[in-house]
């Protein structure tokens, strides 16, 4: 089991793929280089915000309602209350970008240094509804 300590702080993401169950591609998630972190503190609680690096700039006028969706399928964000069992973080989700991530999220992970590598957890890709297993890559900031 991972030393609780060695979670707590700020994590930058370097990567985030996924790979389709159904066909075994791996594809960039958010594109490549997302822009994107996860925070654990020793109360508890944690945050994570991950956003596609290329999203597009404000136009006049604002986004309509289709770019609003597209920019809403290229990010995620929740906050929730932590614990870890064994090899897995479980996170208990309070509120989240996406209402379908409610409960708790049960995340295969492994820490080596300033490394955390979250993965192995199959999901349903929000975007497209495929199921697929992500690998996220951080490093400590």
């Amino acid at each position: 089991m991972a030393n609780a300590s060695a979670l707590i702080g700020s994590w930058r993401m370097e990567a985030w793929t996924r790979t389709s169950v159904e066909t075994g591609e791996v594809t960039d998630a958010l594109g490549p280089a997302p822009i994107g972190y996860i925070a654990y503190h020793a109360d508890g609680r944690m945050m994570a915000t991950v956003l596609r690096r290329d999203r597009p700039a404000p136009k006049p006028g604002g986004w309509t309602q289709a770019e609003k969706a597209a920019l809403f399928d290229d990010m995620l964000a929740y906050v929730a209350s932590y614990h870890l069992e064994e090899d897995r973080v479980v996170h208990h989700v309070d509120g989240s970008w996406n209402p379908a991530w409610g409960g708790d999220l049960s995340r295969p992970f492994t820490l080596e240094g300033d490394r955390l590598v979250i993965s192995g957890a199959p999901g349903v890709d929000p975007a497209t509804g495929e199921s697929v297993v992500y690998r996220m890559e951080f490093t400590k900031v």
